[in-house]
């Protein structure tokens, strides 16, 4: 493992893979906040200095599988502290661990939500599949966001990440844990979006100013798909 190193966002941080806290073009890692970059087998990632993530019980986090042992994985949740996930809170399956590969449920880098089912005092903490909302996310990208901001993100009873998803026709997941996934045509516009709010979140009128600025977005997307077409 390289040694930590202070960056603010745009320092470059390698070639290969980004991981929380980072982002990636034309193969290269870039980090997305003030923190200590770290590299683990070509994956870039950036502990944040300012908003660190605290588990608790009950969260939605959306975490990435950093190691399989005989019956667990280890995932990375945007914390200082790592969580694990029990074969037995995985799946309801019947496994015999003798003759089952345990990456044909979750493989290395692979990127789940999931719940925190318990967190010890000494900040242990578990995870669980259980819940209906909790599932392997396949594809799209994900983002880093300040862990604060999250209910914000979020909208009163999900009014806010639900508007953003149906205007931009995009899948969303927000995890409390400061990780956002989005998957659909229009992603670009739709981290954007996640982005803006974040930056202000503290403002009123913020759902009017979001939903005005993703109509000028999404109606300039349109424009272009009809002027493409009758050329």
């Amino acid at each position: 493992m390289m040694e930590r190193k202070l960056v603010i966002p745009g320092d470059f941080l390698g070639d290969g893979r980004a991981g929380h806290g980072a982002f990636e073009e034309d193969s290269k890692a870039f980090s997305n906040v003030v923190g200590l970059a770290e590299e683990k087998n070509g994956l870039h990632f950036v502990i944040p200095l300012s908003g660190i993530y605290n588990p608790k019980r009950g969260d939605g986090v959306i975490g990435q599988i950093q190691d399989v042992t005989f019956s667990k994985w280890i995932v990375d949740i945007n914390s200082p502290y790592e969580a694990v996930l029990a074969l037995a809170d995985a799946t309801d399956e019947f496994i015999d661990l003798t003759k089952t590969d345990m990456t044909k449920y979750f493989n290395y880098g692979e990127i789940i939500f999931a719940e925190i089912s318990t967190v010890s005092k000494i900040k242990n903490v578990q995870l669980s599949m259980r819940n209906r909302k909790c599932r392997k996310l396949r594809g799209g990208r994900f983002i880093t966001v300040t862990p604060a901001k999250v209910p914000r993100i979020i909208g009163k009873a999900g009014s806010m990440v639900e508007m953003v998803k149906e205007m931009t026709n995009t899948q969303i997941v927000v995890g409390q844990n400061g990780m956002v996934w989005v998957k659909g045509d229009n992603e670009d516009i739709a981290i954007e979006v996640v982005r803006m709010i974040e930056e202000k979140s503290h403002l009123q009128g913020l759902t009017d100013q979001v939903k005005a600025f993703l109509e000028e977005k999404m109606g300039s997307t349109t424009k272009e798909v009809v002027t493409d077409g009758t050329d």
